[in-house]
């Protein structure tokens, strides 16, 4: 029996996602439940297991490629089974091609080298039948460019995990008017307790930031359907830079964790996002995000809320500086915190009085 593998829908906002590494070969023999392909979706990267045994008969989208929801990418057959494979491709072949290669008539080498060197087809002349592009056709129109244009070092796919923090933020910073409150922070008990302990100071401030969720819930919230939805449960996002790009790992009921659960917890999902192996529960159900480039010298930035949630905190550099403390001047280390809000939900008070919170957590930290 003939079984198409399909792109799942591994999310409720999931629209498409992008063919990873597959772990079987076109000819090569598979077993239900078994893994047979990497899948990268706008969340997480995921295994998708044959939902069937026999053969691995045909590939229909290669690595790198995104598909929207359902389209089918693999076919799994018996062994020496009928297979029409001209057929399965005209089938499924809308659900596999890009939208704007969909409209425009080009061969499939100069579909690759249009996208290797950001070409868009519908703007190519074609020189074969009824205007169908060949490569020739892009590869002369690459060396036309090339006598004015600056040379392209590397072209970088925007798929995966960066087109879905592309799409996200461009999302949030069109719908959300975003507004950003700004304190100073005396970290000494916060490096006393670092070197102590080994905890890190991101684990020092979620933990803080998990403790003023709860007391001031408004920032812990969210906007549906015109309603204002405060969460009960409190699950702090902490951005994580990878080379396929940002992702947000969540670590959930962050408010009933102890300092060194939090921090084994950060670890451990920093270490699958760079090895792109966190799982669908790994990235979601997130209610609030951290954000940290104090690591790159940043003394204060203003981060782009991480939507659907209401708030996101944004960490710079430790610094050492004079501190005018009980009518002496002191060197302290401070550093700068940055809350960036919907000011559709949150209001200037509530956003002072949660990071207010924030800083008086962390210039108390201790081990409790």
């Amino acid at each position: 029996m003939v079984t198409k593998v399909v792109m799942p829908r591994l999310s409720l906002t999931m629209k498409e996602g992008t063919v990873g590494k597959w772990y079987k070969k076109e000819g090569e023999s598979v077993e239900k439940g078994e893994p047979i392909v990497e899948v990268v979706s706008e969340k997480a990267t995921y295994d998708l297991e044959a939902p069937s045994s026999g053969i691995l008969r045909k590939v229909l989208v290669q690595a790198g490629v995104d598909v929207a929801v359902n389209a089918v990418i693999a076919i799994i057959t018996a062994p020496d089974e009928p297979f029409s494979e001209v057929a399965t491709i005209a089938e499924t072949q809308e659900t596999v091609e890009v939208e704007s290669e969909k409209r425009v008539p080009a061969s499939p080498a100069a579909k690759r080298l249009a996208r290797e060197h950001g070409i868009d087809l519908s703007t190519v002349k074609g020189s074969g039948p009824e205007g169908r592009i060949a490569e020739e056709d892009i590869q002369r129109l690459i060396e036309q460019k090339a006598g004015t244009a600056p040379k392209v070092k590397q072209t970088i796919p925007l798929s995966g995990y960066r087109k879905t923090t592309a799409e996200r933020l461009s999302m949030s910073f069109r719908t959300a008017p975003h507004s950003t409150v700004i304190m100073e922070t005396d970290v000494s008990k916060a490096a006393e307790l670092h070197k102590k302990t080994q905890l890190s100071y991101t684990t020092i401030i979620v933990k803080a930031v998990a403790k003023a969720l709860s007391e001031v819930p408004m920032i812990n919230s969210t906007l549906e359907g015109g309603l204002i939805k405060m969460y009960e449960d409190v699950n702090v996002g902490v951005a994580v830079a990878t080379e396929n790009g940002l992702v947000v790992p969540v670590i959930h009921n962050a408010d009933k964790k102890t300092h060194k659960e939090i921090d084994a917890a950060i670890k451990e999902l920093t270490e699958k996002a760079r090895q792109v192996k966190l799982t669908k529960e790994d990235v979601t159900g997130g209610t609030f995000t951290i954000t940290n480039l104090g690591m790159y010298d940043v003394d204060f930035f203003t981060p782009i809320i991480n939507p659907p949630e209401a708030a996101i905190l944004g960490i710079g550099r430790i610094i050492e500086k004079p501190v005018a403390s009980n009518a002496r001047i002191e060197i302290k280390p401070v550093l700068m915190l940055s809350l960036s809000y919907d000011h559709r939900i949150v209001d200037g008070a509530p956003a002072a009085q949660f990071l207010q919170r924030v800083k008086e957590e962390v210039e108390n930290a201790s081990e409790q």
